[in-house]
C-alpha cells in the first residue's frame, strides 16, 4: 500500500487538514481534488475513482458535515483508507478513541475515555473533556469546549469559543436517532 494521500476539497479546511497531515510526516505524496478550486486541484472530486491505483488514502474536508459523511462511505467503496489525522501539537488521552475520517487540529485536546466518532473535527485549541461522546459528523470548533459526560449528537456544530455542558444534551431518544438508530414499533 502507498503512501500518498487525496484530500477532497481545497478550501480553507483542506488547506489545514494538508498542514496537519505533512506536520504528521506519514504521506509521501499529498494532492487535492476539488470542484471549484482548479488552480491548485489535480481533478475533480469526481475523478477520485480515477486516482484509486495512485493514492490509497482519501481524506474528505469539507465543512458541510452530511457531506463529509457521504464521501467516507464513497472513498471506502472505491477502496481507499479514510485516515485520522491527528496534529503533532494535540494532546489525545491514550484511553480515547478518534475514529476514521476526523481531524484534530493543532493544540486540541482529547481527554480520557472519550469518543470522537468519524467525520468530526476538533478545531484548533478545542477542548473534549473525560468520557465524552462525539457523534457522527460533529464540529467542535477553535477554542470551544465540551465538558465533561457530554454527549454531541451527530452533525452538531459547537461554535468557537462555546461550552457545550450537560445542560445542552439531546435526549436519549434525540441522541439515538441523530446516531443512525431507529425506535420503530413492531416485531
Amino acid at each position: 500500500m502507498n503512501k500518498n494521500l487525496l484530500i477532497l476539497g481545497a478550501g480553507g479546511h483542506g488547506r489545514v487538514v494538508k498542514e496537519i497531515a505533512e506536520a504528521m510526516g506519514v504521506f509521501d505524496k499529498i494532492d487535492f481534488l476539488d470542484d471549484e478550486n482548479s488552480d491548485i486541484a489535480i481533478g475533480k472530486l469526481s475523478d477520485n475513482e480515477i486516482f484509486a491505483g495512485e493514492y490509497s488514502y482519501a481524506f474528505p474536508a469539507l465543512s458541510d458535515s452530511e457531506l463529509r459523511m457521504t464521501w467516507i462511505a464513497r472513498l471506502e467503496e472505491n477502496c481507499y483508507t479514510t485516515p485520522v489525522l491527528i496534529h503533532p501539537t494535540a494532546y489525545i488521552s491514550p484511553s480515547a478513541s478518534v475514529y476514521p475520517g476526523s481531524a484534530v487540529l493543532p493544540k486540541a485536546m482529547v481527554n480520557t475515555n472519550s469518543v470522537i466518532e468519524r467525520g468530526c473535527i476538533v478545531g484548533l485549541g478545542a477542548i473534549v473533556d473525560h468520557d465524552t461522546f462525539i457523534g457522527f459528523g460533529c464540529h467542535v470548533d477553535c477554542g470551544a469546549i465540551v465538558k465533561a459526560h457530554c454527549m454531541v449528537k451527530a452533525n452538531t456544530k459547537i461554535d468557537s469559543g462555546a461550552v457545550y455542558k450537560r445542560d445542552d444534551m439531546p435526549t436519549p431518544q434525540e441522541f439515538m436517532e441523530a446516531n443512525g438508530f431507529s425506535f420503530g414499533v413492531g416485531v
